[in-house]
């Protein structure tokens, strides 16, 4: 009877998180890499629709989309297409909580398999004051749909484990199938799941041989054989709606295995307070993001899983244990050992965070079933519920932005201000569009207007034809053209958070999450600094200077104004106003790179070497790998220091091979000693397309 109840519980709950998760969607969103991967679909869904003449999808060097399998966005298009849906973003989002509540029910199900419907309910609850799963399930259609495949994937490995490998039913090997073949579909990195599946029957196979003292070869061999082929017609599957992959089924997803492990795009972002490159981010990381976004209560879990370990993993299930853990542990152990390009806090890790819930699951469940002692069972009941709290009353107070999430570690989203991104998958620019539009309305402004931003806004304004939109960076925005601005509080250095840079001089609404401001809609206020860029072009400097110093009159905080105008004072022989200028500038954004490196080369230019140095080391200080500083520095050091002028450009060559200035300049450095060397750099520089 009790059984019966908790089933029911389980399966009301399951069904109303269903409900409310695709309510919630309707509020979502587009996230930071929405819109490219919708047009890439659109390449793909043409590739297919003209039956491989339009190869748009192949050939993709700025996104590198072609290397992704990305299913669910292509299933998403062919939807859209076939149903005629208009609404493209808001089914998605509803697509991408479908999806993800696939996840939650799978691992919930997982657990009832393991310790029955009462751990399937703790599943179901713990994920529900997840916040960063939550956000991220409105809209992520990679990173999302990567969890429930890997997921699905080690459930139904263990289960076809459990039935020793002869399932009575053909569903099992159907799911089985359908988990490798989804997993490949969206990121090559989902042949991991083969690999477990064959990992899974050597544990199998090892435990047996303990037992017996016997190993039947025959039945390993045809084990093995078995799976090859379960794994293989995964494999070919999760191909089909890939193009790239389909051009050589082989090759080609080795080959975005290769660039995936090693992506190319690095970005600079906030951790720890710094302000760090991805491919420079220290070991801990991934395990730090973790510790600092996931609900206290979830540890909780996972310390009584590891304190229980024995008693869950019963003879029953110590394959289903070993396999479980490894599959949440190995993944970041290995991007930590290979020392991979990560940003975006965990989020190319979401697929390991089901496993971390059945996992806590699991040892809360053991909890109540080992205790007996009802005041203890009260007590720690009453712990849980309180540490619900902070986690829920976030969400409850931040919908639909739970990603922004920051547990009690940090202090919360406050706390975690100026140390930790925030809106870095730009989920609030959907708030300032909408106020934005409505400002427009109220206002009866329906001339031509320009709204840019440092994301892509176009689809909140598709109705209004008189809105154009103009991306452009949030430092350098006065350069350009636009009437109305909407800034995430995305990839900007810490020091301009602490100074008060954000939100911008003539900010007339800021989206604030928890009290901390994480999306600005800006009035431009004087268009003097884009006439002052327009006139610099033209080597016009002393009108360009003219139009700055009025630019200035508007933006007294903007950093890059100042080195505009230090640079066209600069260019006019004017060198000791152009450093008082730059002084100016530091005040605002003592950051700034071009400021530091112009300060360093006026000081190199008047002789003043020390300077020169300070500056030039700030800059690296500030951005390692702004290579030219390297340079700088080597022209110093040569007269007297050849080595160190060596070292440094060598240095500056780690960062960019193919930065030529530092090749010739190290060529230079051995002109009068090694002439042979400078034969080879010059045939280097020759011979290579730079």
């Amino acid at each position: 009877m009790k059984r019966d109840i908790l089933k029911i519980t389980f399966y009301i709950l399951a069904f109303l998180m269903l409900g409310a998760l695709l309510l919630i969607s309707r509020d979502a969103g587009i996230s930071g890499d929405e819109e490219v991967h919708h047009v890439h679909s659109e390449k793909v869904y043409d590739y297919f629709a003209t039956l491989g003449k339009d190869r748009d999808a192949l050939h993709t060097p700025k996104t590198h989309l072609q290397y992704y399998g990305q299913s669910p966005d292509n299933i998403a298009t062919i939807l859209i297409h076939w149903l005629g849906i208009s609404d493209v973003y808001g089914f998605r989002h509803l697509f991408s909580s479908f999806i993800g509540w696939l996840a939650i029910f799978v691992s919930a199900r997982f657990a009832v398999w393991m310790k029955g419907y009462r751990a399937g309910i703790i599943v179901l609850l713990l994920f529900a004051v997840s916040p960063r799963f939550l956000g991220h399930l409105q809209n992520n259609m990679k990173d999302i749909p990567f969890a429930l495949a890997y997921i699905a994937g080690v459930y139904y490995t263990l289960k076809l484990t459990y039935a020793k490998f002869k399932p009575q039913s053909s569903g099992l090997l159907f799911f089985l199938i359908a988990s490798i073949a989804f997993s490949v579909s969206i990121r090559a990195g989902g042949i991991l799941l083969v690999f477990y599946l064959l990992f899974a029957g050597f544990l199998y196979l090892f435990y047996d041989f303990i037992e017996k003292k016997n190993l039947d070869w025959r039945f390993a061999q045809k084990l093995f054989v078995r799976l090859l082929v379960i794994s293989f017609i995964g494999y070919l599957i999760g191909l089909i709606l890939w193009p790239y992959a389909l051009q050589n089924p082989i090759v080609h997803p080795w080959e975005s295995y290769k660039v995936m492990t090693d992506f190319p795009t690095t970005l600079r972002q906030i951790f720890d307070g710094e302000f760090i490159w991805s491919d420079f981010r220290p070991w801990y990381y991934l395990p730090k993001y973790l510790l600092i976004t996931i609900p206290i209560i979830v540890f909780v879990g996972l310390a009584l899983f590891v304190f229980y370990f024995k008693k869950i993993s019963t003879q029953k299930h110590r394959v289903t244990c070993a396999l479980l853990v490894f599959s949440v542990v190995f993944p970041p152990l290995f991007v930590i050992l290979v020392e991979a390009n990560l940003y975006g806090g965990w989020r190319h890790f979401l697929f390991i965070f089901p496993g971390l819930i059945i996992m806590s699951a699991l040892g809360i469940n053991e909890f109540y079933k080992q205790i007996n002692i009802r005041p203890v069972k009260i007590f720690f009941t009453v712990v849980l519920v309180l540490l619900l709290i902070h986690p829920v009353r976030f969400m409850a107070k931040s919908h639909p932005y739970y990603y922004l999430y920051y547990n009690q570690v940090t202090g919360g989203l406050k706390g975690a201000y100026t140390k930790y991104e925030t809106d870095y998958y730009y989920h609030t620019m959907r708030s300032g569009a909408e106020w934005l539009k409505t400002y427009l309305k109220e206002n009866k402004i329906n001339k031509k207007t320009v709204v840019a931003g440092n994301f892509q806004i176009s689809p909140y304004f598709s109705e209004n034809k008189n809105v154009k939109f103009k991306y452009l960076s949030y430092i350098k925005s006065q350069d350009e053209n636009w009437d109305y601005a909407i800034f995430a509080n995305s990839y900007i250095h810490p020091e301009l958070l602490k100074n008060g840079s954000f939100p911008p001089e003539g900010t007339i609404h800021t989206v604030e999450v928890d009290g901390v401001p994480v999306c600005a809609v800006v009035k431009r206020k004087s268009k003097e600094g884009k006439k002052g860029k327009a006139a610099y072009l033209k080597k016009d400097y002393e009108t360009a200077l003219a139009h700055y110093n009025e630019s200035l009159k508007s933006y007294k905080k903007d950093g890059h104004l100042y080195y505009r105008a230090a640079k066209c004072l600069y260019l006019l022989g004017n060198k000791e106003d152009a450093l008082e200028t730059l002084e100016k500038s530091f005040k605002v954004n003592p950051v700034y790179e071009p400021s530091l490196k112009l300060a360093g080369v006026i000081h190199k230019e008047n002789r003043n070497t020390r300077k020169a140095k300070d500056y030039f080391y700030n800059l690296i200080e500030v951005n390692r790998k702004y290579v030219s500083a390297y340079v700088e520095l080597a022209e110093i050091y040569f007269p007297e220091n050849p080595n160190r002028a060596r070292e440094l450009l060598k240095e500056a060559l780690k960062l960019n091979p193919r930065y030529r200035p530092a090749v010739e300049a190290l060529a230079d450095t051995y002109q009068e000693t090694h002439p042979g060397i400078v034969d080879r750099y010059r045939e280097h520089l020759n011979s290579t397309k730079y």
